[in-house]
């Protein structure tokens, strides 16, 4: 046991009398990338919960270097060596990159800060990750992937020896991620274990030593990365065969439903054109900052435009808020659901009525029943697995979470769906499931935009596709320029590099 960073034995742990964790053992040696994967739901939140002290076992022990451990607190925990980095980083906006890595441990000149020593110090601890940003910058000036890196360097540098990174690359761009993939292997080389949750499995292919497959909350088996293929793993994980990625279908595409003519926004895209077809579904790929969330915020309502047109069924339109675009029954499937696209303290019901609650009201009451029968309708539709309609939004998984989402404007029955990163975060098989519900709306005649930074996800669902850079459309491809050969991944890459 003393060779083992980190020993879990038979932990279990019930919610309501349901398990989610039962039974799981997991062992983790120094120096060591151990995956942690399965489906929305299969129990790895609650497990590594359990590690840093939010949750306590209702059976089962902790070993940390040997010893038995019974963190009763997340601070507790992290002063034994363990820290967790989140999917939704936490770090403190308004203060500076020097006073969130020294907070808690901050440098004093009597019952002053010494801000000098704090800044030297700063740059020093920087310099070691091959960072140069300015102490005395505002963490709300860096970008995600700036603040992933700070976050991971407060972890270590207050000598955690085992890190819980969760997600870490969902908002990162290409270049980021193998940024972050650097500091891994040096965290590596110093003995740090980490724990490594991902649903991106070609990641945790490269990067993992040994992968653990959890699936309702039980443990299906520890594996050497080395020794499995991506297609086994994901069998695995989903308890069957997924023959297909991307059930992609052939859909007969009608005429064009919407069209944007010149669309400009100062400083983020300039001179955006393209059409969207009936059963079309219209791929909009590009690498992090290229602009396409922002020019689908702004068709959206969310966020202003300068110049340029928007057609409806051949109808000139103009769009100056998120009620003029659901009046003309365009949708949006937000990339961030839990800030944009859901209401996590309230019920699943309430959440996917909202946008059509003028369908269930009788004079000035909403008809409840109605309400309960039509939801419920997409709740089955859609396979929200949830124990009522009336379960929080936010205690669903991430996965089951974007399934509320899409309900609540598929209610709506638009003529527009944008899906802004719709799998970002979400496990392979809750994947499967959404791609399955994109084909469905293009089958049923709807006009489909899929924003995505993920090339493979691009290429497999969409009938054609825009690459954007810098603000501006760099290139257009049909799939059946891919599908011949004519067209390469390499192209599409090249044409997302292009400079302004």
């Amino acid at each position: 046991m003393s060779m083992l960073r980190l020993e879990l034995k038979n932990l279990h742990k019930r919610f309501l009398g349901v398990y989610a964790v039962n039974d799981v053992s997991l062992q983790v040696l120094p120096g060591e990338v151990h995956a942690l994967v399965g489906e929305n739901g299969a129990g790895k939140s609650t497990l590594v919960k359990m590690i840093i002290g939010e949750y306590t076992p209702d059976q089962g022990t902790i070993f940390h270097n040997g010893a038995e451990m019974k963190p009763r607190t997340i601070s507790e925990s992290i002063g034994n060596g363990i820290a967790m980095i989140h999917q939704e980083l936490a770090p403190l906006p308004n203060m500076t990159i020097a006073e969130n890595i020294f907070l808690g441990q901050e440098i004093m000149n009597g019952v002053f800060l010494n801000r000098k020593a704090m800044y030297d110090a700063t740059i020093d601890i920087l310099r070691e990750y091959g960072l140069s940003f300015n102490p005395d910058k505002r963490v709300s000036e860096l970008s995600v992937a700036q603040t992933q890196m700070l976050e991971i360097i407060k972890a270590t540098r207050r000598n955690a020896d085992v890190v819980i990174m969760d997600e870490p690359t969902s908002s990162l761009s290409n270049e980021e991620a193998r940024k972050l993939f650097s500091i891994i292997d040096q965290l590596r080389k110093k003995n740090v274990s980490i724990i490594y949750i991902s649903h991106r499995l070609e990641e945790i292919m490269a990067l993992a030593d040994n992968i653990t497959v959890l699936r309702d909350g039980r443990l299906i088996d520890t594996v050497d990365a080395k020794s499995i293929t991506q297609s086994r793993l994901v069998e695995m994980m989903v308890g069957r065969k997924l023959d297909q990625v991307y059930p992609k279908e052939k859909v007969d595409i009608g005429e064009s439903v919407f069209s944007v003519d010149g669309l400009s926004s100062h400083r983020l895209f300039k001179d955006i054109r393209f059409e969207v077809r009936r059963g079309e579904i219209l791929g909009f790929y590009g690498l992090v900052g290229a602009g396409r969330s922002e020019v689908m915020r702004a068709i959206f309502g969310i966020d202003r435009y300068d110049g340029g047109r928007m057609t409806l069924d051949g109808k000139e339109i103009r769009i100056a808020s998120s009620k003029d675009a659901i009046d003309h029954r365009i949708a949006l499937v937000s990339e961030d659901r839990r800030l944009f696209g859901l209401v996590l303290c309230r019920s699943i019901r309430e959440n996917i009525s909202l946008p059509n609650l003028y369908r269930y009201f009788r004079s000035l009451f909403i008809k409840r029943s109605l309400e309960t029968q039509k939801v419920t309708e997409y709740e089955k539709a859609l396979d929200i697995r949830c124990p009522s309609v009336d379960a929080n939004a936010g205690s669903l998984s991430g996965g089951n979470q974007q399934k509320v989402v899409l309900a609540k404007w598929l209610m709506m029955k638009p003529e527009v769906m944008i899906m802004d990163e719709p799998t970002r975060g979400i496990d392979v098989g809750a994947k499967y499931e959404i791609y399955k519900a994109i084909v469905s709306l293009a089958r049923q005649g709807m006009a489909v935009i899929m924003v995505s930074s993920e090339l493979p996800e691009i290429l497999g669902m969409s009938d054609r596709i825009i690459v954007m850079s810098k603000g501006r459309i760099t290139g257009e491809f049909t799939r059946e320029q891919v599908d011949s050969g004519r067209i390469t991944q390499k192209d599409i890459l090249n044409s997302s590099l292009e400079a302004m």
